[in-house]
């Protein structure tokens, strides 16, 4: 009887290790990468890699749906991904995805590459300066090609060489590789599967677990084979740090950032004490040095937009009725246009917040102007020249020089004609701190 209550202990106290739904089954990570890629998906991808390295995850499956991205931003991925001790999976879905661009060159990369049906991956031509490059005679994103410099074939020979040895590492297509580069080629699901571009086209998360299971692969040089039978999937989505990084490296919202810290910091120093204005304006502008950081920022732009501010800014301290404040606003208008170097889609800065910064700009210029012309018409009210003509009171009898009380203040005074105590008396000149006046003829 003690023998049997013994080994019922043994079995209660090891049934959760051997429980099916635990480890039997072994263990994927779901990563869903929507839109542009960029710092943020970078940086979502590159640490959830590592956490799964860490925690012993048998398959990251990377679900893509993206337009491409920054080129600096896809190579770090790759880089991660070639590097991952855990094999990643590639799924383009759900149907209507696409992977173009950097997303071409992510799905190569991968251990494996999967799509659903009506989505379609390819167009990797890369693009620079916000104009699609591809050699003569081809065409890239429906504009026309510009291949004949230098610089043009040198991006798109290094383009097609990187898909290409991304294409003999996974044992995929390499032809088809340098046609997405060169000539911005597109295939559907089923053709890229025929054309052994990708692995497998799966309906749904359980189809690619299925085609998966068992299928060899090479992990860091090492041949490996993932078993996927009842393998659970564990959705990580992005947390507070990548969400946070993906709305500051919005350009618009860097933009934003960027204006608003440099009018906060102007806004402080022309009033010491506020405090909050100086911590606000030194917050945003780091947070928005930050963003250009990660992003492709034309620094002349960049230049052009803190020159007009300059311009604006002198504007109000020495007004010169509207040169310097036209100068800059010009300035500020077109260094905000061309502050980015890429057309890619969702990295640009919105022409209505361009145009709403340039007309608060352009008021405050009109402001500014209007205050200084309004003071022109004013008339003098301190200094010399206000002095002169000013009425004032004899205090003592003189007949050269004697004091004189004028706008609340004792004065000597010099007269060429005899003036008696209560006398008025006006100012016709200054000589130092003399004046020169003569009698107020009384009716």
């Amino acid at each position: 009887m003690r023998r049997l209550v013994i080994w019922m202990s043994i079995l209660v106290w090891c049934w959760p290790l051997s429980s099916p739904g635990q480890d039997a089954g072994g263990r994927a990570v779901l990563l869903q990468v929507n839109g542009v890629i960029g710092p943020a998906s970078r940086d979502y991808i590159q640490r959830n890699l590592q956490r799964a390295a860490e925690q012993g995850v048998d398959l990251v499956i990377l679900q893509l749906d993206t337009p491409g991205g920054l080129d600096v931003s896809m190579r770090a991925i790759i880089q991660d991904i070639i590097a991952s001790p855990v094999p990643v999976a590639a799924y383009l879905a759900p149907s209507g995805a696409r992977a173009a661009s950097a997303g071409t060159y992510i799905l190569y990369a991968s251990h494996y590459a999967a799509m659903a049906p009506a989505t379609h991956l390819g167009a990797a031509t890369p693009v620079q300066m916000g104009t699609p490059i591809a050699p003569a005679g081809g065409e890239a994103e429906g504009k026309p090609a510009h291949g004949d410099d230098a610089m043009t074939k040198k991006i798109v020979n290094d383009a097609v060489a990187y898909i290409q040895s991304l294409a003999r590492l996974r044992g995929r297509n390499v032809q088809w590789a340098e046609q997405a580069v060169r000539e911005a080629a597109s295939l559907a699901a089923e053709d890229a599967l025929r054309l052994n571009v990708i692995d497998m086209v799966a309906k749904d998360l359980d189809d690619v677990l299925t085609q998966i299971d068992d299928r060899p692969v090479s992990v860091l040089g090492v041949a490996t084979r993932v078993d996927t039978a009842g393998m659970a999937v564990d959705e990580r989505e992005p947390d507070w740090r990548s969400r946070l990084l993906a709305v500051i490296t919005d350009p618009t919202i860097a933009y934003v950032l960027m204006l608003l810290g440099i009018y906060g910091l102007i806004y402080e120093f022309a009033n010491p004490g506020m405090v909050l204005p100086g911590v606000v304006g030194a917050i945003s502008l780091l947070l928005a040095l930050f963003a250009f950081q990660t992003l492709p920022i034309n620094y002349a732009g960049l230049a052009l937009i803190v020159l007009g501010m300059a311009f604006m800014i002198g504007e109000a301290l020495l007004p010169s009725f509207g040169a310097l404040g036209v100068g800059g606003v010009i300035a500020f208008v077109f260094g905000s246009i061309i502050l980015l170097e890429t057309d890619m889609p969702g990295y640009g800065i919105s022409f209505a917040v361009i145009a709403l910064f340039s007309i608060i700009s352009l008021g405050f210029l009109v402001f500014v102007v209007a205050l200084a012309l309004q003071a022109r018409r004013r008339p003098v009210v301190s200094g010399r020249e206000e002095m002169i003509g000013s009425v004032g009171t004899v205090l003592e009898n003189f007949e050269r020089q004697g004091p004189i009380h004028i706008h609340g203040e004792r004065w000597t005074a010099h007269s060429d004609r005899p003036l008696r105590a209560g006398q008025r008396a006006r100012v016709i000149a200054l000589d130092g701190l003399i004046l020169r006046v003569e009698p107020v003829e009384e009716t």
